[in-house]
């Protein structure tokens, strides 16, 4: 066969190895979060901040002081103290160690000398002034602080840290977390991101566009307990994945195709 044959192959060979090169490739668009209008300026109105509320099954740390130390003490687990601690501390991606007053069935959470007190459907704050009422009648000024354990979320799929999240401030917003995750990948649909929520005994799984300035307005920005965030993977991705099997087979056929030629000379 001619050699001037061989010198039109190739150039084919090798644009169909760019083809297979760029194809999944992603536009600069699908990367940009929270499109508008370049040129006019746009606001969006705040939304109310989510303010969680203390749920059978929680474990709150607890952490009692007052103007009487040794009877203090009492009110004062070792653990428990350790456990507040470690949780002012910053954020970590470890689950904690199960140390605290767990939240019982009924709402009702169980204290040293104080008994059973109903905490179910109060914040942490309320929960902290329903206690230091309670204790007056033991302690001198007393003051509580209190931190609800469960308040973790989940970041999973195409972003560049996946992980579980203790959140100790309970509050954070979807756009935080994924900050903590390291943002989303490349290859991660900002356009189809889901969160998975309970809700009244229901798992709901609603997909949000990141895309859009609609998270803004939407009652998904803020995050509660145990969410889950989960980014889908693109085309790119699986292209990615696959690019090495799709381009063994032309890498192979190039090689032979250029030893044929070479030992014809």
């Amino acid at each position: 066969m001619p050699l001037t044959y061989y010198a039109k192959t190739l150039p084919l060979l090798i644009a169909l190895s760019l083809v297979t090169l760029v194809s999944g490739c992603i536009s600069s668009r699908q990367l940009v979060y929270f499109q508008g209008q370049p040129t006019a300026p746009d606001s969006v109105k705040l939304l109310d901040k989510f303010v969680p509320t203390v749920q059978p099954g929680d474990i709150l740390t607890v952490r009692v002081s007052s103007l009487s130390p040794e009877a203090t003490t009492f009110f004062n687990p070792p653990s428990a103290t350790m456990q507040f601690d470690r949780m002012m501390t910053p954020i970590t991606t470890s689950l904690p160690e199960i140390t605290g007053y767990l939240v019982n069935p009924d709402g009702t959470l169980e204290l040293p000398l104080l008994g059973k007190v109903a905490v179910g459907g109060l914040t942490t704050a309320q929960t902290a002034d329903k206690i230091r009422e309670l204790l007056k009648t033991y302690l001198k000024e007393p003051t509580v602080n209190i931190r609800n354990q469960n308040f973790r979320v989940s970041v999973m799929g195409e972003v560049a840290r996946p992980s579980l999240f203790t959140i100790p401030n309970e509050r954070i917003t979807m756009l935080e977390a994924l900050s903590l995750a390291g943002d989303i990948t490349i290859y991660g649909r900002r356009d189809n991101v889901m969160l998975i929520r309970e809700v009244d005994g229901k798992r709901t799984f609603t997909q949000i566009d990141l895309t859009r300035r609609d998270l803004f307005t939407s009652p998904y920005y803020y995050l509660h307990p145990n969410d889950v965030v989960y980014v889908s993977p693109g085309r790119a991705r699986v292209a990615a994945a696959d690019r090495t099997y799709q381009l063994l087979p032309i890498a192979l056929s190039a090689l032979s195709f250029l030893a044929i030629i070479f030992s014809r000379f």
